[in-house]
């Protein structure tokens, strides 16, 4: 019979491909489960900022002693690839780099390996073409922070496998996560669709002068999204009414924006570079101090929601 990926984290070999923030994020969520990890990393001078980050979000969490766990390496001869059971790749959203990992993973990972990329926006689909490893290839999506985010999407290509996807999003359960699964590869995966015609309805307002991006963060903030930490949307309508939601919708769809790209309010940003907190300047402005306290805050906020669906989490089952 063909070994699977273990049940336990705590059983299991995986290598992170890709040291940058994203990488180094993800480590902490599986070793955190006593996952022994492997962080791949080329650039010998990053090796460090990368342990120090992992080794004080493990703190953070009252894990410490499981960096031990960790491996960090330079080159791919380093890994020991018999052993290995599930691959992340955390590459540079390259389409052409992260195809010629693969590539390369079909010689060096067994045949028993899942092998999972962490892009967020090329199909597994796209990635897979023409490898021989397509039934054991999947997307394994994120969202930064990602060792604080609970969410993963587990994206399923037309060829994977559906018994490596479902062990997946399990071994993922195990490891704190709130796996879901995407049943067909559509660009944007789930959470981040929603998330845009979330995004498309508010930049139209503020290009239709209806509100102000203070006033868009407020009503999502302060209302709905507030609401949304104690229900999804299907849920928060149950609560609600769906007949009551359903007359407001007959009226309110119609009206939505329905633009086929970004409107000008968000495309002119990116021509003009004020591109948000990177640039010091977005719709807002940003000192080196207002970033730093604003960097806090968010932290801050995130570590709090999840104290507040702590009950609804999975248990960390190493």
């Amino acid at each position: 019979m063909q070994k699977r990926l273990p049940e336990r984290p705590s059983q299991a070999f995986a290598v992170i491909v890709g040291g940058g923030t994203m990488g180094a994020d993800v480590a902490v969520v599986l070793l955190r489960a006593r996952c022994k990890t492997l962080v791949l990393e080329p650039r010998q001078e990053s090796h460090d900022a990368m342990v120090q980050r992992i080794g004080l979000n493990l703190q953070a969490i009252g894990k410490p002693e499981n960096q031990a766990l960790l491996q960090i390496e330079s080159s791919i001869d380093a890994v020991d690839w018999a052993g290995v059971d599930l691959v992340v790749e955390c590459v540079p959203e390259v389409l052409e780099v992260k195809r010629t990992l693969f590539k390369t993973l079909v010689d060096r990972a067994p045949a028993q390996a899942i092998l999972a990329s962490n892009s967020s926006s090329f199909p597994i689909s796209r990635i897979a073409q023409d490898l021989p490893t397509r039934e054991r290839m999947l997307g394994l999506h994120f969202f930064m922070p990602a060792h604080i985010v609970p969410l993963v999407e587990v994206v399923m290509g037309p060829d994977t496998d559906k018994d490596r996807a479902q062990a997946l999003a399990a071994f993922m359960r195990r490891c704190g996560s709130v796996p879901i699964l995407v049943r067909k590869d559509i660009p944007g995966f789930i959470a981040n669709r929603l998330h845009h015609a979330l995004g498309r309805e508010a930049f139209s307002l503020i290009q239709e002068g209806i509100a102000t991006p203070e006033d868009i963060d407020a009503a999502v903030r302060f209302g709905f999204g507030f609401r949304y930490l104690a229900a999804g949307p299907i849920m928060q309508k149950e609560h609600a009414g769906l007949d009551v939601h359903a007359a407001a919708a007959a009226t309110i769809y119609p009206t939505l924006s329905t633009l086929s790209g970004p409107p000008p309010v968000l495309a002119d940003k990116t021509k003009n570079g004020t591109i948000g907190v990177k640039s010091g300047e977005g719709f807002y402005k940003w000192s080196d101090e207002s970033m730093r306290v604003e960097r806090a805050r968010y932290d801050r906020a995130l570590r709090a929601g999840l104290n507040v669906l702590a009950e609804d989490l999975p248990k960390i089952e190493p």
